[in-house]
């Protein structure tokens, strides 16, 4: 929280240092949109904060992200986000500047979505029984709606994996993660900020696909780590990485299996049981709950809660 705090202008700091410290410890996302209350999102639910936020405060966060340097954000900018300290993703909304048909920019932004990165160590120990067998880990699909905690559970995977297990009955692994968005290891200047194991190497803000191929070309991964795949290319990368003797653990947005197989993209890799387990996420306002299916979708285990 400190990196974040950092960054934010003088009273819209203040407006987030009132809030109670047991539901800082929960907030999911800190909203900013010019001429707007402040929102911030705890457990999927929406509180506003009394701070209508100018275009002075828009501009000097700005500054603050890109280090008083515009244009050292190019990229950041034509992609939408930026990553801070801490592996925290700040998203941006504003005026598109189009170059070919291309989004090159954003400017004049407006909106700035927080959203803020946690590490909950341990949280994939529960599920290692039903992804490992046999000295060998299992091509893993983690399915969820937005904020259902797919990357953070996909994130400990990763950090398990690249260590073993306390006991040694688990030998540490080589990972490779594509982190195209920046959220899963929360690179700063490639280095990873978050806690792995010794056997991590991560290619930060690289297009996932590419960034498969070129893991399995230079880095000769055991285990490949990737977040939020859905395109056709991705797909492709995957069955490159299955043909090369890869594992993989990855997510993807969803509510359901049969949600995720009936989806065009996907269907190769699915319909092929290539996928030897899923966890499916499900979460309300009070509660979250994970159910372990295998490659034809059947149960493993049914809904746990994990709450």
């Amino acid at each position: 929280m400190k990196s974040i705090l950092a960054c934010l202008p003088r009273l819209i700091q203040e407006q987030i240092t009132l809030i109670p410290k047991n539901v800082l410890e929960e907030m999911e996302e800190i909203r900013i949109r010019v001429g707007r209350p402040i929102e911030v999102s705890v457990k999927g639910k929406a509180l506003f904060l009394p701070y209508f936020t100018t275009v002075e405060d828009a501009l000097h966060l700005l500054d603050k992200l890109s280090h008083f340097s515009m244009y050292t954000l190019e990229e950041e900018l034509r992609r939408g986000y930026i990553t801070i300290e801490g592996g925290h993703r700040v998203g941006l909304a504003g005026k598109v500047i189009l170059e070919n048909g291309q989004v090159k920019a954003i400017r004049d932004v407006s909106s700035f979505n927080i959203r803020i990165a946690r590490e909950n160590i341990g949280i994939a120990d529960r599920w290692v029984p039903y992804l490992y067998n046999h000295g060998k880990w299992l091509h893993t699909m983690i399915i969820g709606a937005p904020q259902s905690g797919k990357t953070t559970l996909l994130r400990d995977l990763a950090r398990f994996i690249s260590s073993g297990s306390n006991d040694g009955m688990i030998e540490a692994a080589k990972v490779g993660i594509v982190d195209e968005r920046s959220e899963i290891a929360g690179c700063m200047n490639g280095i990873p900020q978050l806690q792995f194991g010794p056997r991590i190497d991560v290619l930060d803000a690289c297009p996932k696909a590419e960034g498969m191929m070129m893991m399995i070309r230079s880095m000769s991964p055991q285990v490949l780590i990737v977040d939020e795949i859905g395109r056709t290319e991705d797909t492709i990368a995957i069955l490159e990485a299955v043909n090369a003797g890869i594992q993989l653990m990855m997510t993807t947005h969803g509510y359901s299996y049969e949600e995720v197989l009936n989806r065009p993209a996907l269907a190769p890799i699915m319909k092929q049981k290539m996928i030897q387990r899923y966890l499916v996420l499900s979460h309300t306002k009070k509660s979250r709950s994970v159910m372990v299916l295998d490659e034809n979708g059947r149960p493993v285990l049914e809904k746990a809660s994990v709450t």
